[in-house]
Parts: C-alpha cells; sequence; structure tokens
C-alpha cells in the first residue's frame, strides 16, 4: 500500500474578510499540490475567523450594542454554502484533486439563515462537498457566537489508503465523538483548531495512541497586525504586537509519537508522508472498534440525521 502526503494548511485569516480569506486559503491549496500533497487541513472557522472579541469585549452583556454590531459583521461575512461561497475552493480541489479539510463559519439556511455553526467542511479531491459536520457543542464562550450542532456530520471518507474523519476543536476530547469515527473506519484523524500548543501538544499524541492511527491537527494564526484597521471595536480587542492564536500544528504518528511537533507563530505548510502500514503493525495488538472492543457489552447508538426544526407536510396540487 501507498504512503499519503498529507498536510496541515496553518495560516491567518483575513479577519471577517470571506473573500479575501478563501483566495488565501485558494493559495494553499495550490502550495499543498504543488508538495504532491493528495489531503490537505486548515484550522477551525478559519474562514471567514474565529469570534476572538468575546472573551475581549465581555460577549456576555446582553442586548448590548457592540455586541450586536459584531455579531452582525460576523454574520455578513460567514460561509453560506448554497451561495455558492465555496464555489472557488470546489473548483480549486477538483483541478488539482486534493481533498481539503476546511474549518469555517457557517451560517446555516436550513436553520432560518441567522444562526452560525462552527462547521467542518470535507471537499473530495473531484471537487464535491463529501459532508459537512457541525460543532456538537460550542465550549464556553463561543456559545454566544456558535450554535448546537448535530450527529449529521459524523462520517468518515476515503482519501487514497486512509479512511478520513474529523473533529472541531474541544470536540477532540469527548470520547463518544471519537469513538463514533473509530466505529467508521477512521485510522487518519483530523482535528481543526483555533491554534494553540496547548491545545494540540497533549490530546494530539493521545488520541493517535488510542485510536492507533495517525492524527493531524490543523490551526491558526490570529496576530494583532492580522486585524484590519477599520474592525469594529478594533481597539478592545488587541495590543500591540499580540498574539492571540500562535499555531501548533502538528502530525504524530498510531505509536503516539510525534511525526512533526507543534509549529509555532508562523504560517506554514507542515507536511508528512502517512504510511498505512504503520497502523496495521500498531493495531495488532489494540484496535479500539475492532478486536479490542465488547459490543456485547458496550455499544454507542449515534443519530447522523440533520436536525430541523419544522417538518413541512403539504398536500399536492395536480
Amino acid at each position: 500500500m501507498f504512503p499519503l502526503k498529507a498536510a496541515a494548511l496553518q495560516i491567518s485569516p483575513i479577519f471577517l474578510n470571506r473573500q479575501a480569506t478563501t483566495q488565501k486559503i485558494i493559495e494553499g491549496i495550490e502550495r499543498a499540490a504543488a508538495s504532491d500533497c493528495s489531503l490537505v487541513a486548515l484550522g477551525e472557522s478559519i474562514l471567514p475567523a474565529y469570534p476572538l472579541w468575546l472573551c475581549r469585549t465581555d460577549g456576555a452583556r446582553f442586548e448590548a450594542d457592540d455586541q450586536k454590531e459584531l455579531h452582525s459583521a460576523y454574520l455578513e461575512q460567514a460561509v453560506v454554502v448554497e451561495e455558492g461561497h465555496l464555489d472557488s475552493v470546489l473548483e480549486v480541489a477538483g483541478k488539482l484533486r486534493v481533498a481539503v479539510v476546511l474549518g469555517i463559519a457557517e451560517r446555516a439556511s436550513d436553520r432560518g439563515n441567522h444562526t452560525i455553526y462552527c462547521s467542518r467542511v470535507f471537499i473530495t479531491s473531484d471537487g464535491r462537498i463529501g459532508s459537512i459536520h457541525r460543532k456538537l457543542v460550542p465550549t464556553y464562550e463561543e456559545r454566544l457566537a456558535w450554535g448546537n450542532g448535530d450527529g449529521a456530520g459524523l462520517v468518515t471518507h476515503r482519501v487514497g489508503p486512509f479512511t478520513v474523519g474529523a473533529l472541531n476543536c474541544w470536540e477532540n476530547w469527548m470520547p463518544l465523538a471519537r469513538a463514533a469515527l473509530y466505529a467508521a473506519g477512521e485510522d487518519l484523524h483530523i482535528m481543526l483548531w483555533p491554534g494553540s500548543q496547548e491545545l494540540t501538544r497533549d490530546l494530539t499524541r493521545f488520541v493517535a495512541r488510542e485510536a492507533r492511527s495517525y492524527v493531524i491537527s490543523a490551526c491558526g494564526l490570529i496576530r494583532e497586525q492580522d486585524l484590519p484597521a477599520d474592525l469594529p471595536h478594533r481597539e478592545r480587542m488587541c495590543q500591540q504586537g499580540e498574539t492571540f492564536y500562535d499555531g501548533g500544528s502538528c502530525i504524530a504518528g498510531p505509536d503516539g509519537q510525534w511525526i512533526v511537533e507543534p509549529v509555532m507563530n508562523r504560517e506554514e505548510l507542515v507536511v508528512a508522508d502517512l504510511d498505512p502500514q504503520e497502523v496495521f503493525r500498531e493495531r495488532q495488538n489494540f484496535d479500539p472498534a475492532g478486536h479490542y472492543s465488547r459490543p456485547d457489552v458496550l455499544r454507542l447508538v449515534v443519530d447522523r440525521r440533520r436536525q430541523t426544526t419544522a417538518e413541512y407536510i403539504d398536500e399536492r396540487v395536480q
């Protein structure tokens, strides 16, 4: 079986600018393709940005005009898939034959069009959307910006010799979310993060060892220099030269050892060759969904239906 060349693309967004960030993502995919990568992953909600203002501007104040203004800007720049906001990314992925795992802030047209979800989009190498997973539980202050997701995206996809699954940020701490992907055959796990080695350094290796899978942590960067001068309330969000999210993209092997340690404080394409035989070797003594499982004692039920607030039953007129 042949190795897979895969990468984490660690970049900063053009903050709250969907069009400009999309172009930067496309340029990164082109770099990955030029490096012979068949798979590239980008950080949590990289398009158009992670809502860092919540913890910097007292985001929990009720009926606050500044929070409404910031949320309005976020809604305006969020990704509406049905409106074609990802079409240019799909086109380049298909043209270059690269699968893409992309973190977006999704404005969901199937949920009223005014709620944002922290979503993971899997784009196939022929330029289609394979699945969209909405983060099950936004973490702490994120709940002020993002809605609760569902299990519809707890699926895996085949890329070369690997079966790939992905989760957003602290979902990777959820044992049952991980178990759902293990049971779906996952042997390459992608973690999407806003960016911090405090998040990636321990968990990346732990999950690799638990799953006997390769794990890629894909992170973003957000620095004071990345915030546009006309961003509302910018002066309350940052100090000159400050770094909010400092990267931390890394890759671990199925034995839990580093292939690439966390990359910090710079934009970089983090590349590794992944050998499926290493998964075979490590699963000789432990396979969490196979010979080291006991479905007669312990089983997981996963509801993978897309949740909706209404079901319409219409009488059709002939």
